[in-house]
């Protein structure tokens, strides 16, 4: 009667789970992983990250990454395993996070004193919007096709999350996820173009 259990991933073992997922490469499996401890890892994600929509893509990341991770460990005790990942997940996007804060504040402070010395120099107030939409412009080019669409969507054309979802066939988790990142990762490059 294996037969019945293989069909039937609800019905196995954390361990079973992971064994049958290594060994075929079957989403179903991973899928009730993410079903039994998404709210679990959803829940370390929000006590460190303090921020809802940060925490679901977090969650969405972990558990994308947990496809090729589930292939390179030997897991024990895949719960406790798995609070670690998220830990150590939700701790490195913090200090990511951290250094490129610090990053943005040196140049607000650069730029700051720059504007008390160039006075008799000052640029225009359009000049300057026009250099750092052009600035903008170069940092979405260079996102990730999906990140460069949704936030195109939803900041330029002003759409809302369901929109974004229909109009592109992700889910609004997946646009939710790709906006959060396209942010980070704009708020990156622009500060690499200056």
């Amino acid at each position: 009667m294996n037969i019945f259990k293989k069909n039937r991933p609800q019905k196995l073992s954390d361990n079973e789970l992971i064994v049958t997922y290594k060994s075929n490469g079957d989403g179903i499996y991973l899928g009730e992983l993410y079903k039994r401890y998404s709210h679990l890892v959803f829940g370390v994600c929000l006590k460190y990250l303090k921020n809802e929509t940060e925490s679901e893509d977090a969650v969405l990341q972990i558990f994308e990454n947990l496809m090729e991770d589930l292939k390179k460990h030997e897991i024990v005790n895949f719960k406790s395993w798995l609070h670690s990942v998220a830990r150590n997940h939700c701790l490195m996007h913090l200090r990511k996070m951290k250094s490129v804060l610090r990053k943005v504040n040196e140049y607000e402070a650069a730029y700051e004193h720059e504007e008390t010395f160039a006075a008799p120099f000052e640029i225009s107030e359009k000049f300057e919007q026009e250099l750092i939409l052009t600035d903008l412009e170069k940092a979405i080019a260079v996102l990730k096709e999906e990140q460069r669409i949704c936030i195109e969507l939803f900041f330029l054309k002003e759409k809302c999350y369901n929109e974004v979802a229909e109009e592109t066939g992700y889910s609004v988790k997946q646009v939710k996820s790709y906006i959060q990142n396209g942010k980070r990762n704009l708020a990156i490059q622009m500060n690499n173009l200056k």
